[in-house]
């Protein structure tokens, strides 16, 4: 078993009824997860990347470390002006008692980006996995809480997590007010060690400190799908009704807008149904356009070569096999419909996995001819992509 499906496969069970959204939870020893992110990893995507602030940034007891203390500008032939790290400061500035951070490390490394896909398709929303490193027992941002809820994997050394319940309840990113900070005793206190998993709800306040020496732990940040999401989206759905469309009459009389309000909530009711939800997450899973990613060099179709890898981008990608057989494919907000013989091809793609064509072939009794027209058309969609290397 993988370090991912291990991690997904925790996340599954009694969890989403008994703490997804209403409590933490520790998970120790899930995996081995040391070789999913490596230090050999964060120092080639430093020297190799343009990391503006604050994508990496460096903090030390909850302030930001100004940019030029550990780096210096480059400018270019083409006169754009860019911040080349400085390794001696960084390494000064780290042993001192700052921690970095790294935004985004999923669309910079392909291990964790897979982490992030698997993590996707199974709570069905978008993941950010961000990457926190640090060297010594100083908090580097303070007391403070998410407006998502976070999966935490701890990589390498121990972190202690000082949590508190939150003071107010599922806060937004967008709110109409801000929590107050938390008052007395924290409600857990915990130690992350390598391989261990926690999962912390959006609100709820944490303080984090290194505990052993230096830390490497990846936080899976979820974008919450609340209340707010499904009338956002009801409300687009809704316009397909005349009265929904109507001008709102208000220059009528009182009478008047009683009665059309009578009516948009007659609308409103019917279209909070028992199967909305549902609806919902399957219209905005199969608009998902994912994780783009060209196939170069075959920019004019797929050859029929079995050693090529194909993988699909878009983790929303949804199917079902109709009253005649054929396959019903749905991802990046476009459809298709294929023959039976196609049901193992996209089943194997849209599960996440990625596949040779002479396996796709094989699952499939496909020509690898056909299953490379097939994948050609995913990609000309761009929800797949193709390469030679898995």
């Amino acid at each position: 078993m993988t370090a991912i499906t291990a991690a997904v496969r925790s996340l599954g069970g009694d969890f989403p009824a008994e703490a997804f959204g209403r409590t933490y939870r520790l998970w120790p020893q899930v995996g081995d997860f040391s070789d999913l992110f490596t230090w050999d990893d964060l120092n080639e995507i430093i020297a190799r990347h343009r990391l503006e602030p604050p994508r990496l940034r460096l903090f030390d007891n909850g302030t930001q470390v100004p940019q030029h203390a550990y780096t210096h500008p480059v400018v270019s032939k083409r006169h754009t002006v860019w911040h080349r790290i400085e390794p001696g400061n960084l390494h000064r500035r780290l042993s001192e008692g700052a921690s970095l951070v790294l935004d985004a490390v999923d669309s910079l490394h392909r291990g964790v980006e897979d982490l992030a896909e698997a993590l996707e398709r199974h709570f069905r929303t978008d993941v950010q996995v961000n990457l926190y490193a640090s060297w010594t027992a100083k908090e580097g941002f303070g007391l403070h809480f998410d407006d998502h809820d976070v999966v935490v994997l701890q990589l390498e050394g121990a972190k202690r997590w000082r949590i508190h319940e939150p003071t107010r309840v599922d806060p937004l990113r967008v709110d109409v007010e801000a929590p107050e900070p938390p008052h007395g005793q924290p409600v857990a206190e915990i130690v992350l060690r390598a391989g261990d998993m926690l999962y912390l709800p959006r609100g709820w306040w944490h303080a984090v400190a290194a505990t052993e020496g230096r830390s490497l732990h990846l936080t899976c940040g979820l974008t919450p799908t609340t209340g707010a999401d499904l009338l956002s989206w009801l409300a687009g759905q809704l316009r397909a009704s005349a009265a929904v469309r109507a001008n709102l009459p208000y220059l009528a009389s009182r009478e008047e807008q009683v009665a059309h309000l009578s009516v948009l909530l007659k609308e409103f009711t019917k279209a909070l149904h028992d199967e909305v939800i549902e609806e919902f997450l399957f219209a905005r899973g199969t608009m998902d356009p994912g994780r783009p990613m060209p196939s170069l060099p075959f920019v004019g179709g797929i050859p029929a070569d079995e050693s090529l890898h194909v993988r699909l981008t878009a983790s929303g990608a949804w199917y079902e096999v109709d009253g005649e057989g054929r396959v019903m494919m749905s991802a990046g907000g476009q459809q298709w419909t294929f023959a039976a013989l196609a049901l193992n091809v996209v089943k194997h793609l849209a599960e996440g996995r990625t596949a040779s064509l002479g396996e796709l072939a094989v699952a499939s009794s496909l020509p690898v001819g056909q299953v490379a027209a097939l994948v050609a058309e995913l990609v000309a969609a761009g929800i797949a992509a193709v390469s030679r290397r898995r």
